[in-house]
């Protein structure tokens, strides 16, 4: 039977303080593990307004319920209120997650600056954002981060050589279909990537081409389909640590009572022979469901 990695991705203030404290106690109880990837600087949720222009935003947050979801204080960080500071205000969350025996890694410095500007960024950029991130990391939990998720599934073509210049072992940047090793730029050493190969239960809710399916449902179906297929399944602190929280511990126990294995991104990795991982370019496209453009592995080279 296949394995499902969970990863959790922690975008804000709120996330931090509530939502992944909210998911640590589901899947305690349920006796899981996951990884928990965290914004380790400021909260600027409220700057991701530009993104209004962006084609399908409007859509997307009309089906998904921003607002229920991240509260009306979130997303006025950056804005019209200051942000708050993740790594220095929640360290005290972030390590009880730690302590209680899940992964933990980075997932940004500041969550909608990575989103919106790394794509088109330079290499000193990228590694003033990833640096700052880890560094933090290192300061809340007195240890180097083995994993990185970029926020949005965005990259770049340095992100992957600096990932492994800095320390970091495994990442899962991207959307995809099998763990790859990243085509970037031409002879620089790069870290294995996890690329999340389901849909997220955002980009399900009140999709028009699903005909009202659930999206809980839906997922069951797809991994049904190929019950020997490994995945990455992500989640968020402020969604599924928030009203979807009921939908995903269905989720969640749909797939122990059909014997699937149930882990993190480190026991992952820790199955894959590394040195036989297809080498992949990653190019931008689209996710249905999601607006904007993310990174997506490539066919094989």
């Amino acid at each position: 039977m296949a394995l499902i990695a969970l990863k959790i991705d922690v975008d804000t203030y709120r996330g931090t303080r509530e939502g992944a404290l909210r998911l640590a106690d589901l899947l305690q109880k349920l006796a899981l593990r996951a990884t928990f990837l965290f914004s380790m600087g400021p909260d600027h949720t409220g700057r991701a307004i530009k993104r209004a222009f962006r084609r399908g935003f409007l859509a997307k947050v009309q089906r998904t319920s921003v607002l229920e979801h991240y509260g009306l204080k979130t997303l006025l960080y950056g804005v019209l209120l200051p942000g708050p500071h993740i790594g220095r205000r929640c360290r005290g969350p972030m390590q009880e997650i730690a302590q209680r025996g899940f992964e933990v890694g980075v997932h940004t410095w500041d969550h909608v600056r990575w989103q919106d500007g790394v794509a088109n960024a330079s290499e000193a950029w990228t590694r003033r954002e990833l640096t700052l991130a880890r560094d933090e990391f290192m300061t809340v939990f007195g240890r180097a981060p083995a994993v990185h998720g970029a926020a949005g599934w965005q990259m770049n073509r340095y992100l992957p050589a600096l990932e492994h210049e800095l320390g970091f072992r495994y990442a899962s940047d991207a959307r995809g279909s099998e763990p790859f090793l990243p085509l970037t730029i031409p002879g620089a050493p790069a870290v294995p990537q996890l690329p999340t190969t389901l849909p997220t239960l955002d980009e399900l809710i009140g999709r028009p081409d699903l005909a009202g399916a659930d999206p809980v449902d839906h997922l069951l179906a797809l991994t049904a389909r190929t019950p020997t297929r490994d995945q990455v399944f992500t989640l968020h602190a402020e969604l599924e640590g928030g009203r979807l929280l009921g939908a995903f511990e269905r989720l969640l126990r749909a797939w122990q009572e059909r014997g699937v294995h149930l882990t993190d991104l480190g026991s992952y990795v820790g199955t894959l022979d590394l040195r036989g991982l297809p080498r992949c370019a990653v190019v931008a496209g689209t996710v249905p469901g999601r607006s904007g453009t993310l990174a997506l592995q490539a066919q094989r080279a």
